[in-house]
This record gives structure tokens, C-alpha cells and sequence, in this order.
């Protein structure tokens, strides 16, 4: 068999490489909001056993301009053990005139590394090429051989905007008698559709001319919006550990024996120093404590190594090199519980700005990310374990509002992590600004984040103070400032806070009207410039709830008296809510604002709506108070 598939793979590439490719033949409805067309795309799966998968790959890419170079990268990943032969790489100018030919030996060889300094078994092949002219077309075929076959890739005709594709296709042919599960996802937007087709043991699937999607302001993800084809087999091979996938449960009880339990091993050194900790309280206490000192004594680092990249590291470990990934420190948080007596969860989660669960009706490897479950009486208690400055129980915007596959010794149960209300996802401010008669203000500041929001502030952290002064005058770029200085700076780890205080003066802030003196009723203000579209192709996502609460005391110069001031004002659309209000008292003037945004995924046809809400709340926020001499 393995001669025919070789047979058959070359007399394909052979077939493919004798067409050309001219940028002209592109169709005019592809080459819109497109900086590269996808010519062709075939992907042949091979399934001959358990432990033998054959992948040939074979793709053409024309690419319009220098913003889609990014998008037809030669490269192949893979790791050590996997064969990878019949490497061909040609380059084509405008006309369909090939300029340049590659094989393998052109091709270097470098370890899969884009998060820094880490150990790992995944390599990469890759080929660096420098267009002279736009456009070009790269086309790129291989084989590679693999033992694991747990990891089908998806079907999806692209993932990323500013692509379109003219024909791809996914031919999967099973000769490992092992039954083979297909889902597909339709597109909730029918954006496109996949073509099915099945006989003599072949799966085909087909996408054909697929227009870009553009990379629009609000737009969700791409996985969103597309549709896509899962594949699993229900008997699977990871680096010789051999398991079934035909429900979660047998799934997550192969992932518990095969991955987890190996590396599940405790030594008099984790005893000792969860018993120097000498923990009492509740179990909130006690977890909190454990929490706060792995982190003091750990720091992350990315590593890749262990069955195929999915095996912790061993506990000890970690505690002897003080590092590890999401993983290795996650399993050595779980040892530091099982220490002290508290039941755990290994939880596989995917994580991402916005929000991707599993499928609970179709079992499948994934995730990219890893965090720990602790269920109390009170409820579930998540720990992100990368973080030596993130606070105890508190997930980020990146890892809320989805599921997670919580690994169990009898199987995977799927949980859902915490979606933070809006009111929880809050900054506020309170500030004491005193109005001065040469058009500059100076004043004091309170600011406080909670939630998605202390996310944000989270990057202030690790920053000099000279730093901090300088990223306040970037944050509050709507304002002169002469001066800045934050002061008191709090990162409060126990209830996911961060706080700091600001000194500032800021230059022409009002302006004169005679004797009179004008100037915006709110001083922080948002300067995003909102604009409708007469076109709206797809739905928009507004990816986190938050609130913001403010409160500004302005304290007027003597002999002044406040003139006029807009009306209050109120106003509710199921995209939030906006208020505004004044409260005069003598020589000074209290301004509340709040504004409160809902997440949600929203149809095309009202993004003009939501633009028109948030160009009325910062029209407002500019509303101007008039202050007159006596």
C-alpha cells in the first residue's frame, strides 16, 4: 500500500506541477479585500494503522502585495521521528514564468521556538524567499509521515483575513479498519459551504472560491465565521501510547493512565516544603498560600518535550529549576495540593482573546493552554499557574467564558470558567482637579481595575516609575500634560486589584470666552473615531463587558461662578448603558460618569447602531460647562 500511495502522491505532484498560475486568471470577486489568493490547496490523509499516518500537502499561493508575504510562508513543521520527503518549492512571476526552483536541501533547519527561550522537540524546515515584484506565486508541496495519529488537523478553506482561495481540498483515505468520526460545522453566516463526497473508503471535501474575509473593525475570528470539518479516530497512537476516543470519558480516562499519572509523583522535598508552610484556615487559605508561593519561587518558560509535547514535566523538577510551562507548573501546583490534601483538576483549555470551547458531543485533542481547578463549597476556585504577578483566582480575559477539558481518573468532564459581569470588569477613577485661570488644570487622581481591566493595567507592573510616567502620558493621550506622576502603585494579588494614585497638571485644558471660561465635563476621555459602514458584510463581537465609573470634582477659580451646564443625561441600548450628571456645590462642581458596555457577538445589520452609541457617549463626554467671572 505504501508503494501505491507513493506511486499515486508523485504522479499527483506531477500532474499539479505542470499548470501554471497566472495572476491574471485570478477572478476579479477573489482579489477584493485580498493581499493573497490561495490558487490551490490539497491535503491527502493516508490513514494506513494506529501508529502510521501519511500527510502530502501541495498548496499555491499568489501574493498580491508586500501585506500578504506573511500569508504564503514556506515552512514545515514537525518533530523528531516524522519523515518528510519530496520537498519542491517553485516561484512564479506575474505571468505564470516560473523564477526560481527550491528542494529540500535549500531549506533550513531550526527549532519551532516563537515564545522565547525553552527545551522542546518541535522542529521546523523553512525556506526564506525575498520577492523583487508583486505579484508572485509560491507553489509548495511535501509528504511527511507521522506515528501519532491523534492530531487530524480541521478542514477550514483559510485563518486569517485578507485571504481568499479559489479550490482547496481534503482527500482522507482509511485503510486502518479503525472507524473514523467526521463533524461539520456549517458557517452560522453562510460565509461558504464545504462539498462532501465518500466512496471507495475516500472522504473528499471541497472549498471552492471563497472571497477574503476583511480584516474589519470589531470582526470576530475567522473560526467564527467560517466553516470547518473535524476528523478523530476512535482508537488513536500518541509516541506509543496507544487509546480510544469514542467518548470523552474514555478519552480523558486514556489522557489521565497515559499523561498525567506518569508525572504525577511527589518526593520527601514537595512533603517538606508543603509542610514548612505550616497551612491552617480554610481551604481558600490554604489553596491561596500554596498559590502565592509557587509563584514567588517560579517563573515561565516554554518547553515541548514528553509524548508529543502534551507531558508535564515531573514535579521535582520544577521545584529544583524553578521553571517550567503552563503544564510542568501546573502539574507542580497539583502535587503541592495533593500535599496538603486538596483535590485538583489538570484542566486543558483554549485560550485566546476570544472565547473557543470544545465540542461536548464530539471528542477531539486539543487546547493550547493549560490551568488548575480546585472545587470548594464556595465554588470552583481556577489558577493561571504562568503568571509570577497574576492574581489568586482570577482567570484572564483569555481563558474566561469557555470550557475546559478537567482531566479525571475516570474520564474528562467539560466546566465552564467564570464570565466576568460587566461590573466586575470595571476601572475607576476619582478625580480633584482645580480649574485655573490660565487654561491649565492640575490635579489628583484615584484608579482602580478589576477584571478584564486588570488585565490591562497588569502591563504597568514590571515598569520603572519613570516608565509609568510616560505610559500614563501615552494612556491619556487626550490630555497636555506638563506633568504626570503615579504614585502608590498596588498590584492586590489577593482580590485582583490594581491601584495607583496621579499627580498631574495639564496645559489648555479650557478655553476663554471673554471672561468667561470653557471646558469638557469629562477629562478622560475616549478618543477612538467611530465610523458607520454602509456595507457591513458580518456580524461584530464585542469581546468583554466592562464598566467604567467616574467621578470628577472640578473646584472652580475664585471670583468665577458656574454659568451653564448640560443637562443630565441617560441613555440605554442593548449594547449598554451611558449616564452622565452634575451636582453643583458653591465653587466646585461633581461630574458622575459611567458608561457600561455588554459583550456579545451582533448581527451586520446593527453595527451602525453601535457606532451610533458610542459616537453619542463621547459627543457627550465633550459636553462643555461655562464658568464666568462674578
Amino acid at each position: 500500500m505504501m508503494k501505491i500511495l507513493c506511486i499515486g502522491a508523485l504522479s499527483m505532484a506531477s500532474f499539479y506541477y505542470s499548470q501554471t498560475f497566472p495572476a491574471s486568471a485570478i477572478p476579479e470577486d477573489l482579489k477584493k479585500n485580498a493581499d493573497a489568493v490561495v490558487r490551490k490547496d490539497v491535503t491527502t490523509i493516508q490513514i494506513n494503522k494506529i501508529d502510521d499516518i501519511k500527510y502530502q500537502l501541495y498548496t499555491v499561493t499568489t501574493v498580491l502585495n508586500k501585506d500578504g508575504d506573511s500569508k504564503a510562508l514556506i515552512y514545515i513543521p514537525y518533530e523528531k521521528g516524522n519523515s518528510i520527503s519530496d520537498v519542491k518549492v517553485n516561484i512564479y512571476d506575474e505571468a505564470g514564468k516560473k523564477i526560481k526552483s527550491y528542494s529540500k536541501s535549500d531549506f533550513g533547519d531550526f527549532a519551532n521556538n516563537n515564545q522565547g527561550t525553552f527545551y522542546s522537540d518541535n522542529r521546523v524546515m523553512a525556506l526564506s524567499y525575498t520577492p523583487t515584484q508583486y505579484p508572485y506565486t509560491v507553489e509548495f508541496s511535501y509528504q511527511i509521515g507521522d506515528e501519532n495519529t491523534v492530531f487530524l488537523p480541521d478542514f477550514v478553506p483559510f485563518n486569517s483575513t485578507n485571504v481568499s482561495l479559489e479550490e482547496a481540498q481534503m482527500k482522507i483515505i482509511n485503510k486502518s479498519g479503525i472507524e473514523l468520526k467526521t463533524k461539520t460545522y456549517p458557517s452560522k453566516y453562510n460565509y461558504t459551504s464545504v462539498i462532501e463526497s465518500d466512496g471507495n473508503g475516500e472522504k473528499i471535501y471541497t472549498y471552492k472560491n471563497v472571497p477574503a474575509i476583511d480584516d474589519a473593525v470589531l470582526l470576530p475570528q475567522p473560526v467564527k465565521i467560517l466553516p470547518k470539518v473535524s476528523f478523530a479516530l476512535t482508537k488513536f497512537n500518541l509516541e506509543g501510547k496507544q487509546g480510544s476516543m469514542n467518548n470523552w470519558s474514555d478519552f480523558g480516562a486514556w489522557y489521565y493512565n497515559s499523561i498525567l499519572q506518569p508525572v504525577s509523583v511527589s518526593t520527601p522535598a514537595i512533603k517538606a516544603e508543603v509542610a514548612a508552610l505550616n497551612l491552617q484556615g480554610t481551604t481558600e487559605e490554604k489553596v491561596k498560600k500554596l498559590y502565592q508561593h509557587m509563584q514567588a519561587k517560579t517563573r515561565y518558560i516554554f518547553v515541548a518535550l514528553g509524548i508529543g509535547g502534551w507531558q508535564p514535566m515531573l514535579p521535582d523538577e520544577v521545584q529544583k529549576k524553578g521553571y517550567g510551562d503552563c503544564k510542568g507548573l501546573t502539574n507542580y501546583m497539583k502535587t503541592l495540593l495533593d500535599e496538603a490534601g486538596i483535590p485538583s483538576y489538570y484542566s486543558v483549555i483554549n485560550s485566546g482573546i476570544s472565547p473557543v470551547s470544545f465540542d461536548k458531543d464530539f471528542p477531539k485533542m486539543g487546547g493550547n493552554h493549560v490551568i488548575l481547578m480546585i472545587p470548594t463549597e464556595k465554588g470552583n476556585i481556577w489558577l493561571e499557574n504562568t503568571s509570577q504577578q497574576i492574581a489568586y483566582n482570577h482567570l484572564s480575559y483569555s481563558t474566561t467564558d469557555r470550557n475546559v477539558l478537567s482531566i479525571r481518573k475516570n474520564g474528562i468532564e467539560l466546566i465552564d470558567t467564570p464570565n466576568y459581569p460587566a461590573e466586575q470588569n470595571k476601572e475607576k477613577q476619582i478625580l480633584k482637579i482645580k480649574l485655573n485661570e490660565d487654561n491649565s488644570i492640575q490635579g489628583e487622581g484615584n484608579f482602580s481595575y478589576t477584571g478584564s481591566q486588570y488585565d490591562n493595567s497588569m502591563a504597568l507592573i514590571n515598569l520603572s516609575p519613570k516608565e509609568r510616567n510616560e505610559a500614563m502620558k501615552s494612556f491619556l493621550g487626550t490630555l497636555h500634560f506638563e506633568k504626570v506622576e503615579m504614585k502608590n502603585f498596588l498590584n492586590d494579588k489577593d482580590n485582583a486589584v490594581t491601584k495607583y494614585d496621579l499627580d498631574f497638571k495639564v496645559n489648555n485644558y479650557s478655553k476663554n470666552a471673554g471672561s468667561s471660561i470653557i471646558f469638557r465635563a469629562v477629562p478622560i476621555y475616549s478618543d477612538n473615531v467611530y465610523k458607520t459602514e454602509e456595507n457591513r458584510e458580518l456580524p461584530f463581537e464585542l469581546r468583554q463587558s466592562y464598566e467604567d465609573e467616574f467621578e470628577i470634582n472640578f473646584a472652580i477659580p475664585k471670583n468665577y461662578k458656574i454659568e451653564e451646564l448640560p443637562d443630565n443625561v441617560n441613555i440605554n441600548s442593548e449594547f449598554g448603558t451611558y449616564k452622565l450628571s452634575f451636582v453643583k456645590n458653591g465653587e466646585e462642581l461633581k461630574v458622575s460618569r459611567t458608561i457600561r458596555i455588554n459583550k456579545g457577538l451582533y448581527s451586520k445589520e446593527k453595527y451602525n447602531d453601535y457606532i451610533n452609541f458610542r459616537k453619542k457617549t463621547i459627543n457627550i463626554d465633550n459636553s462643555k460647562i461655562l464658568i464666568s467671572k462674578i
